[in-house]
């Protein structure tokens, strides 16, 4: 079953469901919901949409795979030349 079919499915058993087990169903996922709710804050949200608006309008510093694999590769062997 996709996660889109358990999504419909949940969605629809919570409508019928009754309060004992919707507070049940609530209870145990209530914590990853309050938290996903308070993740973004509304700074981190204003840097988003600046990050967006920079890569849509093409002035945003980007790299290409090649460019981010060599850097990636950099940084490992510099943490192990440091390391040793």
């Amino acid at each position: 079953m996709t996660t889109v079919a358990m999504r419909q499915k949940l969605a629809d058993y919570l409508k019928t469901a009754d309060d004992k087990k919707v507070k049940a169903i609530y209870t145990m996922v209530e914590d990853e919901i309050n938290t996903l709710a308070n993740d973004w804050t509304d700074d981190f949200k204003k840097e988003l949409i600046a990050r967006s608006k920079s890569f849509n309008n093409g002035t945003a510093k980007t790299y290409t795979w090649e460019e981010t694999k060599q850097a990636a590769i950099k940084k490992v062997k510099s943490k192990r030349k440091n390391a040793a």
